[in-house]
C-alpha cells in the first residue's frame, strides 16, 4: 500500500495595498476624548476642535511698507512736493490726514483716515531747503501697498478645521488671532518591542564580539522615532525574551495601558516564533501576505482592547510598511482628515526592466535636473537605501520603467512627518 503522498502547505493569497489598507482603516476609530494643549506645544497634533476667529486680520488698514500715507488725487503730476504732516510708526494710530499732506508710516502702522494709497520711502526724496517736506517721484495708485482691514481673516471665519494636523505655520496663524490654548487629539499610546534571541542592543556588545547569527537591533530605533514623529506616547519595553511566557506577559502589560502594541519580525507564515500564538491565546489575529516589495508579511489583531499590528522584520520592508500601513493608521486614530500624502508625477532618470508582480516602492532620490536616480540596491535589507533616498516611487505591479518615464513619487518629507 502506497502511502498518502503529501499535500504542500498552501500560501494565503497576495492582497492589494489598497484593500489591506481599507480593511485596516477599518479597524481604526478615532480615540475618545481631546485635551487643552498651549499653542507653543501643539506642533504635529491633530486639532479636535475647529478654531474660529474672535476677530479680522488686519484689524484695520495697515500700511505694508515703510514709507508715505498719501491722498492720490493730490499726486496728478511726479515730483509733487508736500508737508509730512504727522508721523505714524507701528502700534500707534494716527490723526486723519490733512489735504494737501503725506503722513511718514511704518510696516503695519494703521492707514490715517483721508489716505488711500501709500507710496514707498525709495520713491520719495527729502526736498532741499524746506524741511519737513518730501518729494513723491512715482504717481500711486489708490490702494497701493494698503493692506485691507480682514484680508487675512475675517471675524468668524474657520481658520483651522477639526482633524487638521497643525504646522509650524498653523501655529503662527492660530496665534495671530488670539489662541494660547489649542483642543486637540489626545496622542495614541503605543507599547513597542521586539522579539528574537538574535537581536541585541547597541553598546551591549561590541561588533567585534557579536556571536553569530546575532544583528543588531535597528528596527527599534526607527520605528520609535517614527511613532514620536506621529505625536504618539511611546513605551519601548524593549526586547522580550524568546519564550511563550515572557510573551504572554509582555502583551498583557501593554494591552492594558495602551491603544496599540507595535512589533517587527515573527509575522511571516510558516516562521516559528511566540508573537503569533501569544496573540492568538489572548484575542485574535489576521496574517496578511500584502502584495508589495518590499514587504508582503503583516499583521493585524486585537489583544484586549488593544490594537495590536505586527510589521515584518527585514528593516527596509519594516520601515515602508510602516509609512504605507501603520501611519495612516496612527493619524485616524487621531481624527485626522488627511491620511495619505498626494504622489508626484517626476521624472525617471534610470531604466527598471524587471517588473515584479506585486506593488513596488523603489528607493530614489532627486537630482539636480528635477529627475529621479535609483538606489543601486533595493534589496530589503539594505537600510542605506531609504537614508541615501529623499522618497520612493509608487510602482504598479507589472510595471516596467524606462528613462524619461513619467512615475509616481512619495516624498519621505509627507512621509515622515
Amino acid at each position: 500500500m502506497k502511502p498518502p503522498t503529501a499535500v504542500p502547505a498552501t500560501r494565503p493569497p497576495l492582497r492589494s495595498l489598497d484593500d489591506a489598507l481599507a480593511e485596516l482603516l477599518a479597524h481604526a476609530a478615532a480615540l475618545p476624548g481631546s485635551e487643552s494643549v498651549c499653542t507653543f506645544d501643539a506642533d504635529g497634533r491633530v486639532l479636535a476642535v475647529g478654531v474660529v476667529s474672535a476677530l479680522q486680520v488686519p484689524p484695520e488698514d495697515n500700511s505694508a511698507m515703510d514709507g508715505y500715507a498719501v491722498r492720490s488725487t493730490e499726486l496728478s503730476d511726479e515730483g509733487v512736493a508736500l508737508r509730512v504732516s504727522q508721523r505714524i510708526p507701528a502700534g500707534s494710530s494716527g490723526g486723519a490726514l490733512e489735504p494737501g499732506t503725506v503722513a511718514r508710516i511704518f510696516t503695519g502702522a494703521p492707514v490715517p483716515a483721508g489716505a488711500d494709497a501709500v507710496v514707498m520711502q525709495e520713491d520719495c526724496e527729502p526736498v532741499a531747503g524746506r524741511e519737513g517736506f518730501v518729494r513723491v517721484l512715482q504717481i500711486p495708485k489708490p490702494g497701493q501697498w494698503i493692506r485691507r482691514a480682514g484680508e487675512d481673516v475675517t471675524r468668524g471665519a474657520t481658520v483651522l478645521s477639526k482633524g487638521e494636523r497643525l504646522t509650524p505655520a498653523a501655529l503662527g496663524l492660530a496665534a495671530s488671532i488670539g489662541m494660547d490654548q489649542l483642543q486637540v487629539a489626545k496622542k495614541p499610546r503605543v507599547a513597542l518591542f521586539s522579539t528574537g534571541d538574535e537581536l541585541v542592543m547597541p553598546g551591549e556588545v561590541p561588533p567585534e564580539q557579536m556571536r553569530p547569527g546575532a544583528i543588531y537591533n535597528s528596527n527599534r530605533f526607527f520605528l520609535r522615532a517614527l511613532l514620536l514623529r506621529l505625536g504618539c506616547e511611546v513605551t519601548d519595553l524593549g526586547i522580550v525574551p524568546d519564550r511563550r511566557d515572557a510573551t504572554l506577559v509582555a502583551l498583557r502589560s501593554a494591552a492594558a495601558a495602551h491603544d496599540l502594541i507595535l512589533t517587527s519580525g515573527g509575522v511571516s507564515v510558516g516562521e516559528e516564533d511566540h508573537i503569533k500564538p501569544a496573540v492568538q491565546q489572548l484575542g485574535s489575529l489576521d496574517l496578511w501576505q500584502i502584495a508589495i516589495k518590499p514587504g508582503k508579511p503583516f499583521a493585524y489583531g486585537k489583544v484586549g482592547a488593544a490594537h495590536f499590528i505586527g510589521l515584518p522584520g527585514n528593516p527596509v520592508s519594516s520601515f515602508l510598511t510602516f509609512l504605507v500601513l501603520v501611519r495612516p493608521f496612527l493619524l485616524k486614530l487621531q481624527g485626522a482628515s488627511e491620511l495619505l500624502p498626494a504622489a508626484l508625477p517626476l521624472v525617471a532618470d534610470f531604466d527598471w526592466p524587471r517588473a515584479d508582480r506585486r506593488r513596488e516602492f523603489l528607493r530614489v532620490r532627486r537630482n539636480a535636473t528635477g529627475g529621479l536616480e535609483l538606489f543601486h540596491n533595493q534589496s530589503s535589507g539594505v537600510l542605506t537605501s531609504v537614508v541615501w533616498g529623499d522618497g520612493v516611487i509608487d510602482n504598479p505591479a507589472g510595471q516596467t520603467i524606462s528613462r524619461g518615464d513619467t512615475v509616481q513619487f512619495l516624498p519621505f518629507s509627507e512621509l515622515l512627518s
